[in-house]
């Protein structure tokens, strides 16, 4: 009678089964543990602050200069009379929207490098206006025609024949010469009418020079021009004839 053995699983046999099931417990925690870096990682990315943005506006209005030979001795005064009287600004006069290119009716910021390419303007990436610079222009331009004694109306409570004064920007930006010098510089249209009728238009251009080479210069030099422009307009309005 034959007798049959069965052969006994091997010490070796039994390693090798150790081994791999090793081998898949550490590619298992491998794969876990890299997971959790790139978890962490996009964590991370998303807590570090990035540049704050910030908005400017043309800041509070200045006060007026007192014109030229205001504080006079009464002689002066009385030897004045003789010549011809300055010109009197307008009792009242109803100011339109100003109007201009798209660009301008965002609150972007742009500038342009002249000594890079003139042709091609750029938006500043963390700097905005608080309001769309056609806004700005309207607002300042309204507050700095009453603050010179001039009644400012809108267009549905002008009476008939009123002066009517439209403002149309050509060009409003910041412009940098060099990498360390700019200035902000708008070119403008202005047209008077009364009743429908045009009584004069003339265009308007000023720059004034930036404290600094960056947003904040630009806007403070935008700002400066600005109410030099409204000076001029209410010089040239005060000079106009009445009717």
């Amino acid at each position: 009678m034959r007798t049959t053995v069965h052969p006994l699983p091997t010490r070796r046999a039994g390693i090798a089964a150790t081994d791999r099931a090793a081998s898949i417990i550490g590619i298992a925690r491998a794969g876990r543990a890299i997971a959790g870096l790139i978890v962490a990682a996009g964590l991370a990315a998303c807590s570090t602050p990035g540049p704050t943005p910030t908005e400017f506006d043309f800041g509070p209005l200045p006060q007026r200069a007192a014109p030229a030979g205001a504080a006079v001795s009464a002689t002066a005064n009385a030897s004045a009379n003789t010549s011809a009287a300055a010109p009197t600004p307008m009792a009242a006069v109803v100011i339109v929207d100003v109007s201009g290119p798209a660009t301008l009716d965002t609150q972007r910021m742009y500038y342009r490098l002249l000594y890079a390419d003139a042709q091609q303007s750029h938006p500043y990436a963390y700097n905005n206006w608080n309001s769309t610079p056609l806004q700005l222009l309207t607002l300042r331009l309204k507050a700095r025609v009453a603050q010179a004694g001039v009644k400012v109306l809108s267009p549905t409570d002008a009476s008939v024949g009123m002066a009517l004064l439209r403002v149309e920007v050509d060009d409003f930006g910041q412009y940098f010469d060099s990498a360390s010098h700019s200035s902000g510089q708008i070119n403008l249209r202005a047209s008077v009418f009364r009743g429908h009728r045009l009584l004069d238009q003339r265009s308007f251009r000023r720059s004034s020079p930036a404290g600094s080479a960056d947003a904040a210069g630009g806007a403070r030099a935008l700002a400066d021009a600005t109410d030099a422009l409204a000076d001029d307009i209410l010089a040239w309005m005060a000079a106009l004839p009445p009717q």
